[in-house]
């Protein structure tokens, strides 16, 4: 294994440039070499007679001693220099690996992720304001494209803040913590979310002027815990310490054995709590209960992620920017395929999603559309199924669908074997026709759809399981999919409760619709109380009833209800995540290939 990349990492430099390079050569020289220098916290002086330190650099006076990345973008002589450095030609586009202030030295603007010698970084530059200052704070955009970030697959190894989450002592040993440090100066709830989604195996903030590592904690639903680390201010005055050498092998290239490994002095997540103490209207919904119902505190995170816009109108920046988003059709924001073409061709993101650019003049994207005499608006409604399905995951026609995973191809439907699988066999049901869900097909379609399912309960009894199949309905919802996942047979008694139960703890109320276990008089009920004005979820237990639930509109039903009931019940709640359970191709065709041979004989397309 090649060695781990040295990294150092420094609280507020306040503009002694001079006190932190002397600092950071001599440890280099004694101990290094180092990689790269991580500042958090403000990196700007206090006052203006620190601005020639920083100048010596810019001006290319001085050497920067090894590369330097920051992300506290406020203090005096911050927009003088950084507005240059964002005027320079060799920094326009989106440079989420730092904008270049001059040799050595980078400006991690804005939000982002890049890799640093095979480390994945995420950042959020700036600090939490209402001002709308062009330096030193964070927009509610730079937010939401880190909450896109945190859904792709892999894990994080490295969080840049520059304040401190809220309520990081929760759960902590506080004997040992600095005096202080529990006042909400220096901290940040919106940094609490996101580091909660994020899951990084480090998290790494300043502000506060004292030098804290917390115990590591275990993450809801993921397999590693986290490290955080505050430090301290360069040359404070009670000589805490203000920079710190870490050397982490990165998560891609850990053992199994690596990534589980939790320390004896690991704590469970502060931010269970937090959240609760945060959202006093949302707690009321569902009484407190014991560490092992904290798993259900991070679906308000998604709650707040709606109100502050993400009603499906909002451009997906994770789409936009990269062609594709690992949340598919659960993803709270538009995926528009002709936003897409219009920010390829250098169109700026703000424009497109609100019309306005708060930068202004000094933004490098354009400000008007590829395309004269149409607006985005106009074009965007004239969009159909046909462009969208050019980017769908599960339109046969689409060069993004994984055909390895299609298992049986009938005329309606289709049956794949579904991606992270919570357990063998875990199959989706899936219309052919770009369809939003599987009750917007027309009746007749529903008899193959039941030829489909009755063969699987049949190949699933031979197994020894019987079979749960559920299915969210999103009204923005693009392609719709049925989801059949096999349970022991000694645990289906179960199903009915465990969902009920679950559905309690989150203030919801299922309605309970008995099928006499008929397939054919269930799909006849559901049509007959679905609203298609509401999202709607529903799940079909192995006995024939149905629980349902219609999704109000101020309502946030988490996406993955499902799937995380039968984690819990199948004492799997390491996979309820599908992103931690990715398999690589080979695994899948050999999956695949198994079950298609053993379903062989049950295949009504056969």
């Amino acid at each position: 294994m090649a060695t781990p990349p040295r990294i150092l990492l420094c609280g507020d430099v306040l503009g002694r440039i001079n006190q932190l390079f002397k600092r950071v050569s001599s440890v280099n020289k004694s101990t290094g070499p180092f990689d790269a220098l991580l500042c958090v916290g403000q990196f700007f002086a206090e006052s203006s007679d620190r601005l020639d330190e920083l100048l010596e650099y810019v001006e290319g006076r001085s050497q920067v001693p090894i590369p330097t990345y920051f992300i506290g973008d406020y203090g005096i002589g911050a927009a003088k220099v950084l507005t240059a450095a964002s005027k320079d030609p060799a920094n326009k586009g989106f440079k989420m690996d730092g904008l270049k202030v001059c040799e050595d030295l980078y400006w991690l603007k804005e939000s982002g992720k890049f890799n640093l010698h095979g480390l994945s970084v995420v950042y959020l530059s700036g600090k939490q304001s209402s001002d709308g200052q062009p330096f030193g704070t964070y927009s509610q955009d730079d937010v939401d494209a880190l909450r896109a970030l945190a859904e792709e697959p892999g894990i994080v190894d490295l969080f840049l803040t520059n304040e401190w989450p809220s309520g990081i002592l929760n759960m902590a040993n506080t004997s040992e913590a600095p005096s202080g440090i529990s006042d909400s100066a220096g901290s940040d709830p919106v940094v609490s979310e996101l580091v909660a989604e994020i899951k990084p195996r480090y998290h790494i903030a300043g502000t506060k002027g004292v030098f804290y590592a917390r115990e590591p904690y275990s993450n809801d639903n993921a397999v590693h815990v986290t490290r955080f680390l505050g430090l301290a201010s360069v040359g404070n005055k009670d000589k805490q310490k203000f920079i710190h050498a870490l050397s982490p092998t990165p998560a891609s290239i850990m053992s199994a054995d690596e990534i589980h490994a939790k320390p004896p002095n690991t704590t469970l997540s502060p931010y269970a709590v937090v959240e609760k103490t945060l959202e006093p209207e949302e707690t009321k919904k569902r009484p407190s209960g014991s560490a092992s119902d904290t798993q259900y505190w991070r679906y308000d995170v998604s709650q707040k992620r709606q109100r502050q816009g993400g009603d499906g109108e909002k451009l997906c920046f994770k789409f936009t920017s990269s062609g594709s988003c690992s949340r598919g059709e659960n993803c709270c924001f538009r995926h528009d395929v002709d936003a897409r073409e219009q920010y390829s061709r250098n169109v700026c993101f703000d424009f497109l999603n609100k019309g306005k650019c708060e930068r202004g003049p000094d933004c490098n994207f354009k400000h008007s559309l590829a395309d004269e005499g149409e607006s985005f608006s106009h074009k965007r409604h004239r969009s159909d199924n046909t462009n969208r399905s050019k980017d769908c995951w599960f339109c046969l026609s689409s060069p993004k669908v994984e055909s390895h995973l299609i298992l049986s191809v009938g005329e309606n439907y289709y049956c794949a074997l579904a991606k992270g699988l919570l357990v063998q066999d875990h199959v989706l049901i899936i219309p052919i026709e770009h369809m939003p869900h599987t009750l917007s097909l027309a009746p007749e379609t529903d008899t193959e759809l039941i030829r489909l399912k009755n063969a699987l309960k049949r190949y699933c009894k031979t197994q020894g399981n019987e079979v749960v199949f559920f299915e969210w309905v999103y009204k923005h919802g693009t392609h719709a999919n049925l989801q059949a996942i096999p349970i022991p047979l000694s645990k289906a008694s179960a199903v009915q409760e465990c969902f009920i139960t679950a559905a309690e703890k989150l203030g919801y109320e299922f309605g309970i619709m008995n099928s006499n276990n008929n397939i054919s008089e269930g799909r006849e009920l559901l049509r007959s109380h679905f609203d298609g004005s509401l999202s709607f979820f529903y799940v079909e237990l192995p006995d024939g009833t149905i629980l349902s639930h219609s999704v109000k509109d101020k309502e946030k039903f988490p996406v993955q209800f499902g799937r995380e009931v039968l984690a819990g019940l199948l004492n799997k709640i390491d996979r309820a995540d599908w992103r931690n359970c990715k398999l690589s191709k080979e695994e899948e065709i050999t999956m695949a290939e198994g079950f298609k041979k053993r379903f062989e004989e049950f295949d009504p397309t056969s």
